[in-house]
């Protein structure tokens, strides 16, 4: 299995998330709010741990709480803590998450889903840096770094009066969005490869890699799930198989059935273009964009020059003389 692509945990190759990347290089040592947009299974909590891991505060606690999963009468409690008799049932005081991040970094998931009562005090610890537990009226300060997430869209949220616009405006200082797996097929490959060999060495199974076939429905299926989807479709196939190499009839029905079977041929990525201002340059364009299938190519024959020559419709001293133009080599 070839070696994966990423960056801090996050795996990726596409142009999409090559700027991710690059947004979180940028930002990780900064005390910056920061809002992360996408669909549910992009890897949201993941982008956070990078930015955590990249910041002054890594050797301080990560603290993820999804906003979204808890009850309301019980989120408060959990983001700020407690008093001793706050409430029917506290029998003992409560450190809240807000408090146990101190000097750290704090992950607030799926914000969206928060109240409008829990939102206010969110803003306060934002603004003041500092919070009253529940049933408490002693102030606690805390240094925290915000790192927010959801899968809404908080603008349109925040027009029909469900999100505080202030709140919103606080912790959209350095929004990243994440985009769906769908529009980052080119690193389905990268990932499968990524989550067999995580779980040959979790779950103690043996699967070698994935049949051409297999990999053109996976490369062709829409995924509303994104990458949680993709991996716990793998566990699945990869516990139940136990050994040896993954197959059509692996799959589930739904994308067995769904896929091209002539050739069974993963569908080629389209070319991610960087376009900006200034526009971009068409020949480097075009030498990336061959450079790319020339090493698909060749990772595809196993390297034999000969068979990737005639995939290519190319002569092979051609097809060599390009391998030598864009030095590419086999990956250890």
């Amino acid at each position: 299995m070839p070696e994966p692509i990423g960056f801090r945990g996050v795996i990726g190759k596409s142009r999409a998330m090559r700027d991710v990347f690059r947004l979180i290089e940028r930002v990780a040592d900064s005390d910056s709010t920061i809002l992360i947009n996408g669909e549910t299974g992009t890897g949201k909590g993941l982008v956070a741990k990078a930015i955590h891991a990249g910041s002054y505060r890594c050797d301080k606690p990560f603290v993820a709480i999804n906003c979204g999963a808890i009850p309301e009468n019980l989120l408060e409690s959990e983001l700020f803590g407690h008093v001793k008799g706050a409430f029917t049932g506290a029998t003992a005081a409560k450190v809240g998450k807000f408090e146990v991040a101190h000097g750290g970094t704090i992950f607030l998931d799926e914000i969206g889903d928060m109240s409008p009562d829990l939102q206010v005090k969110v803003l306060k610890v934002l603004e003041e840096r500092e919070f009253e537990p529940v049933g408490g009226n002693k102030t606690v300060k805390v240094d925290v770094r915000i790192i927010a997430a959801t899968h809404r869209d908080l603008e349109e949220a925040v027009q029909k009066g469900t999100f505080r616009e202030d709140l919103f405006y606080r912790l959209y200082v350095i929004p990243i969005h994440l985009p769906s797996l769908a529009r980052r097929a080119v690193d389905i490959p990268l990932l499968t490869h990524y989550f067999l060999e995580k779980l040959n060495k979790e779950k103690r199974t043996a699967i070698s890699g994935i049949s051409d076939g297999a990999m053109a429905r996976l490369m062709a299926h829409g995924w509303p799930g994104n990458v949680r989807e993709l991996a716990n479709m793998l566990e699945r196939m990869a516990v139940l198989r136990g050994e040896g190499e993954l197959g059509v009839s692996d799959l589930p029905v739904k994308l067995r059935d769904s896929a091209p079977e002539a050739g069974e041929t993963a569908p080629m990525p389209m070319l991610e273009p960087d376009f900006d201002e200034d526009g971009i340059c068409l020949s480097t364009a075009v030498s990336e964009f061959e450079k790319n299938l020339i090493y698909q190519s060749l990772e595809k024959t196993d390297w034999v020059k000969n068979k990737a020559a005639k995939l290519l419709h190319v002569k092979r001293t051609t097809l060599v003389e390009k391998i030598k133009r864009y030095d590419l080599q086999k990956c250890a």
